[in-house]
């Protein structure tokens, strides 16, 4: 019989990070707000949620993050430009994201990892499941991954995170599951380490930037020690949930296969552009026109 579990409504956006990888475009605009193709990243990421049922979106911050706040508030100058110019067009373009969802913002304040962002949103979140979504993923809104996550929840109950399959060399840039049983896409999480050596790896599951968490996660990360670099790793809260499911109930995984455009590398950035333009109806056919001659040029 399926359990009944309380509704998701709730997710967070971790975005205090400074982006060193891309400066010097970073000094002094946020990384969430560069651009793919014509939306900043952030925009893709607060669609997916709402996409899922998510329509109140908190947004922990840091210093120098005020261009998100605007990014998603009224701008009643420019949309006024628009509409005495009849660009309609441009102006539900402009209009879209701020009226995307209930978006509310606190200050991460030390930049003490991903486990401590998650635990700003402690007051915020309350006594009730919630939904962690990181801006450097996006996924495809043609592969509902936040949806069948939280189908997962709804069932088990617990927290459910996101997996994926990767080379065995490539284990060491993510964080590792180690799992006991599988169902379809879906596997029971028995443990997890934070960027193991592949030597020690206990699987190819690499755990990717979705996860839905039971509030049960905010009493662990208030003791969590600092671990892997000197931060407090969200990986390792989740550990002793998998351990003793008494604590919060089970942690599960949703084996994704999908497709994911990672951004937090400059590489995969400009390809993850190139793919998003390639499949756009507005841009695609004669992006892909000019590459494939330029391509052939090249070679």
């Amino acid at each position: 019989m399926t359990q009944s579990h309380p509704r998701i409504s709730k997710a967070v956006i971790p975005a205090a990070g400074l982006g060193t990888r891309f400066l010097p475009a970073t000094k002094a605009t946020p990384k969430e707000m560069l651009p793919v193709v014509d939306k900043p990243a952030i925009q893709y990421v607060v669609e997916e949620a709402v996409s899922a049922g998510l329509d109140d979106v908190l947004m922990v911050t840091g210093r120098n993050k005020r261009p998100l706040e605007d990014h998603f508030d009224r701008n009643y100058e420019l949309e006024s430009a628009l509409a005495n110019k009849g660009d309609a067009e441009r102006l539900a373009k402009v209009q879209e994201s701020s009226d995307l969802a209930t978006i509310h913002y606190v200050r991460q304040g030390d930049p003490k990892g991903l486990g401590h962002a998650v635990l700003c949103a402690a007051p915020h979140v309350g006594d009730e499941p919630f939904a962690v979504l990181l801006g450097d993923d996006l996924i495809d809104p043609r592969d509902p991954l936040l949806q069948r996550m939280i189908e997962v929840q709804e069932q088990h109950g617990g927290s459910v995170i996101a997996l994926m399959e990767v080379a065995p060399e490539q284990i060491h840039l993510y964080g590792c599951a180690a799992v006991d049983t599988e169902d379809g896409d879906v596997v029971r999480v028995s443990g997890l380490v934070e960027k193991p050596d592949p030597a020690d790896a206990p699987s190819n599951y690499a755990v990717i930037g979705r996860y839905v968490l039971d509030p049960h996660i905010f009493a662990i990360l208030r003791r969590t020690e600092p671990g892997r670099g000197g931060e407090i790793q969200l990986t390792d809260a989740l550990q002793q949930l998998a351990q003793d499911e008494k604590i919060g109930g089970p942690v599960h995984g949703v084996v994704f296969k999908g497709r994911r455009y990672d951004t937090g590398d400059r590489g995969d950035y400009l390809r993850a552009i190139v793919r998003l333009a390639c499949e756009r109806e507005d841009l695609g056919p004669d992006f892909r026109t000019w590459l494939r001659s330029y391509v052939t040029e090249e070679m």
